[in-house]
């Protein structure tokens, strides 16, 4: 009944959650047959993953133009589309150009990953952006959603990405600028030097494509990076002047 078109980190986890309620097909690039069955899935062409009535994009933001060009000719004539990027205004902007106007279109963003919702999805939150979806269709989506305890927060494509600009992209920014840094353990630190290490553990989990697509692919990220780099040279400019004099004991 549900088709997911790519088996990364997250279409992994995906799969499995959704393979406890329906039969779902999978159909990855390479060949992760095993890996598919062990998540409960079936492994399958992506023709016949495309004649499901749902089918879920898990595949790069940077791969998803040609992957729509693809599917566009396969899909069944009442099928609902729903995409997982974590960015949505060209995302969606895209789907509606690529796919026949009888296919349903749902833009999401789970807000979450292989490393938060390993053990449970409970109070995680998911956006869902409405494109081209009955309200009956879209209740359903929406209850099963919010009946697997999931937080839903229904929202625009532009608004989404203004948002997640600073509550990703800009964590993301920071989190590789850590790493960059060179920030590690130290035997003497604060609490606030742990929460900041933990930023970096949890951005370099995620993919460096990732990272990039969040930046290149989100229309008001850059904007967001220059306003905080810009706040840091501010304070720096604060913390110039004349240097304290050297202590001379005694």
């Amino acid at each position: 009944m549900i088709g997911i078109i790519g088996f990364g980190r997250f279409g992994r986890l995906m799969a499995g959650y959704l393979a406890g309620d329906y039969k779902v097909k999978v159909f990855n690039r390479s060949d992760k047959s095993a890996e598919i069955a062990r998540a409960g899935a079936i492994p399958d062409s992506l023709a016949e993953v495309c004649r499901e009535k749902i089918v879920v994009l898990s595949v790069p933001i940077s791969t998803m133009q040609g992957m729509l060009q693809q599917i566009a000719p396969l899909l069944r004539p009442d099928a609902m589309v729903v995409d997982v990027c974590s960015v949505k205004v060209y995302p969606v902007e895209w789907m509606l150009e690529a796919l026949p106007p009888s296919v349903s279109l749902l833009g999401t963003h789970p807000m979450f990953g292989p490393d938060s919702a390993a053990e449970s999805l409970h109070d995680r939150k998911i956006v869902l952006c409405k494109v081209r979806i009955t309200d009956t269709r879209y209740a359903k989506v929406k209850d099963y959603l919010v009946g697997k305890g999931l937080n839903v927060i229904v929202t625009t494509p532009e608004d989404h990405d203004r948002q997640i600009a600073v509550s990703l992209a800009l964590t993301h920014f920071i989190g590789r600028t850590l790493d960059e840094f060179g920030a590690r353990d130290l035997a003497i630190d604060t609490e606030g030097y742990q929460r900041l290490l933990h930023i970096l553990d949890v951005v370099t989990h995620d993919t460096w494509q990732l990272f990039m697509d969040m930046h290149r692919y989100n229309p008001y990220a850059r904007e967001k990076r220059q306003a905080f780099m810009a706040a840091m040279t501010h304070l720096e400019d604060k913390l110039g002047g004349k240097k304290p004099k050297p202590f001379s004991g005694g």
